[in-house]
Formats: structure tokens, C-alpha cells, sequence
């Protein structure tokens, strides 16, 4: 029950942050992968701050018996590197490129009211359900 009351605080301060560092505004993000032109590093502070923060957290939790939230830590089972994460790392960094948008960030940009970010996230929603349809028909 703690982490369904907690969701929405912390959703919404995801979003302060997204919408506070641009990462929510994709001429920003677009601007920062143009690395030939106009390019804009700002969003690499924003990662390399974001990524200094979690280093920090994450070394402060695992101390811990168990998190706040859950009933027990959950990692992920699988170490290597296959196709099918490639695969995935690659259609993901061509979405971002295209549409300047990450999953996160869209989500938020859509409150604004902007028809274009909601077609994204269908867009991107459509996906996410096309691909578990497949997965589902796939032989293991």
C-alpha cells in the first residue's frame, strides 16, 4: 500500500525534473543528438547528474535490509548481451532520434495538450502491444 501512495508524489517529481531540465521539449533533445550541427550538451549534464544521483542512492539501498517500498529487492536475472537487447537498444535510439521523445518524457510532454505527443505515445503504446502479441505467438 506505502508504494501505491507513493507513486504519485514521485511520478510527479519525475516530471518536475523532466520538465525542469528539458528533457520533456524534443528541439532540446533532437539538439543535443545533432552532434554535426547546432549540437546542445546540456543534456549530458542532466544524465551525468541524474546518473551520479542513482550511483549514490543505489549504493545507500542496497545497505538497507529491504526498501522502503517493496517487500524485497528485484534484479534483473539475465547478465549477457543478446540480439533481442540490441535489437530493442537500437529500434529505442532510433524513436528518440526521430520523435525526441524517451518514454518517460513523452508521457509527461502529453499533459501539455500537444496532438503530436499524443500520437507518439499511441504510437509508442501500439508498439509496446504489437510486440507482446508477437512474443505471445513466438515458440520459446
Amino acid at each position: 500500500m506505502k508504494s501505491i501512495a507513493a507513486a504519485f508524489p514521485l511520478g510527479l517529481l519525475f516530471g518536475i525534473g523532466l520538465v525542469t531540465s528539458g528533457m520533456s521539449n524534443p528541439a532540446k533533445v533532437i539538439g543535443f543528438l545533432d552532434i554535426t550541427g547546432q549540437w546542445d550538451p546540456s543534456l549530458a549534464f542532466v544524465m551525468g547528474g541524474a546518473v551520479i544521483v542513482f550511483g549514490m542512492l543505489y549504493r545507500f539501498a542496497l545497505r538497507q535490509q529491504k526498501p522502503v517500498l517493496a517487500a524485497a529487492y528485484s534484479f534483473p536475472d539475465r547478465k549477457q548481451v543478446d540480439t533481442p537487447l540490441i535489437a530493442g537498444a537500437l529500434v529505442f535510439g532510433v524513436g528518440w532520434g526521430l520523435g525526441g521523445f524517451c518514454p518517460g518524457p513523452a508521457i509527461v510532454s502529453a499533459g501539455f495538450g500537444d496532438p503530436r505527443v499524443w500520437l507518439f505515445v499511441a504510437a509508442m503504446i501500439v508498439g509496446i502491444l504489437l510486440f507482446r502479441f508477437v512474443l505471445r505467438r513466438s515458440p520459446s
